[in-house]
C-alpha cells in the first residue's frame, strides 16, 4: 500500500477516535508504512457495531482501497468492555497486538466559572480515562507474552497537548486531561518497560474539528503551499514512535505541528534555596520572590478563540 518504506511491515496497529482528524491522518499513515490497523471511532449502529457509514468504516475502506489491511471497532473505550473489546480485536482478527495509538477525545470549552460538571467529568473520562483503559488492557496482554517468553517490541503512543503542558484559557476540563495524560505517559513507561513496551506522548497542532472552529484564523488552509495545519504532519513521527525503529525512546513528549518537531522538556528543579530549618512564612515568601526573579518565566498559556 501507498509508497511507505515498510517501517512498520508486520504490526499491528489500534487507532483510537481514528474516524475522522489526527487519528485517521495516522491509521492511513501506519497502513502506508505495511501495518495492518484497527480502526476504532465511536460511530455506531443501534446494535454497538460499526454503522456501515460509519467514520471507522470508512476509514477501513480507504486503507483497503490502498491495498491495505484493516477492522473497524465501533465500541467506547472508555469503558472496560469497549477496552477490552478493542484489544481482542487486533487479536481475533490479525493474531497480535504492537502497537496501541491513544487519541480519542473532544472538546466541552467553558470558561471554569461557567465549566458545568458534567462537561468536566465528559471531557476527563474521554480523554483521561480512555487513555488508561485501552493502555491497561493492552499492558496486560504484553505482560503476558513478556512472561511466556515473547517479549514484544511493542509501542505505545499518548496523545497530550500544549493545552495539557502549558494550560489553554477556557479549557481547564481539556488541560486537565491533557496534563494527566503526560503523567500516566511517564509511569506506563516506568511501569512496563521491564516487559518491551515503549510509551511516548505527542502534543499535536493541526487542524482538525476540535480545533478548526476554535483556532480558525490559524487553522485555515492555505490556497498554495504548504498546509502547515494539515493533520498529516503529524502522523509521521506517531509513526515512527510505533515502530520498532524507535528503539530506546521512552518516556517522553514530542510536540508535533506543521514540519516542526520538538522534544519536549517539563518539570524540573530550578533556582533553590535552602535554609536547613524552618521559615517563618514572611521568610518563606521572600525567598520564593528572590528565587522568582532567577528563574525563567513559564510558558505563554494559550488564549482559547
Amino acid at each position: 500500500m501507498g509508497a511507505g518504506s515498510g517501517l512498520c511491515a508486520g504490526r499491528v496497529v489500534i487507532v483510537t477516535g481514528a474516524g475522522r482528524g489526527l487519528g485517521r491522518a495516522h491509521a492511513l499513515a501506519f497502513a502506508a508504512e505495511g501495518a495492518r490497523v484497527v480502526v476504532n471511532d465511536l460511530g455506531v449502529g443501534l446494535d454497538g457495531a460499526p454503522a456501515p457509514d460509519s467514520p471507522a468504516a470508512q476509514v477501513v475502506e480507504e486503507i483497503r482501497a490502498l491495498g491495505g489491511e484493516a477492522v473497524a471497532h465501533g465500541g467506547d473505550i472508555a469503558t472496560t468492555e469497549g477496552a477490552a473489546s478493542l484489544v481482542a480485536t487486533a487479536l481475533d482478527t490479525f493474531g497480535r497486538l504492537d502497537t496501541l495509538v491513544n487519541n480519542a477525545g473532544f472538546l466541552r470549552d467553558r470558561m471554569l466559572v461557567n465549566l458545568d460538571e458534567d462537561d468536566w467529568d465528559a471531557v476527563v473520562r474521554v480523554h483521561l480515562k480512555g487513555h488508561f483503559l485501552p493502555l491497561k488492557h493492552a499492558a496486560g496482554h504484553w505482560r503476558a507474552e513478556a512472561k511466556a517468553g515473547r517479549t514484544p517490541s511493542a509501542r505505545v503512543v499518548n496523545t497530550s497537548s500544549g493545552a495539557g503542558l502549558l494550560g489553554s484559557v477556557g479549557q481547564g476540563n481539556y488541560s486537565a486531561a491533557k496534563a494527566g495524560i503526560v503523567g500516566l505517559t511517564l509511569v506506563a513507561a516506568a511501569e512496563m518497560g521491564r516487559y518491551g513496551v515503549q510509551v511516548n506522548a505527542v502534543a499535536p497542532a493541526a487542524r482538525t474539528r476540535m480545533t478548526e472552529r476554535t483556532f480558525a484564523d490559524t487553522m485555515a488552509a492555505p490556497e498554495a503551499g504548504f498546509d502547515a495545519m494539515a493533520p498529516e504532519n503529524v502522523s509521521p513521527v506517531v509513526v515512527w514512535l510505533g515502530s520498532a525503529a524507535s528503539d530506546g525512546v521512552t518516556g517522553r513528549v514530542f510536540e508535533a505541528e506543521a514540519g516542526r518537531i520538538t522534544v519536549m522538556e517539563g518539570w524540573r528543579p530550578g533556582p533553590t534555596a535552602d535554609k536547613a530549618a524552618r521559615w517563618t512564612p514572611a521568610e518563606a515568601g521572600e525567598a520564593a520572590r528572590e528565587l522568582l526573579g532567577r528563574a525563567e518565566v513559564p510558558g505563554a498559556v494559550y488564549g482559547a478563540g
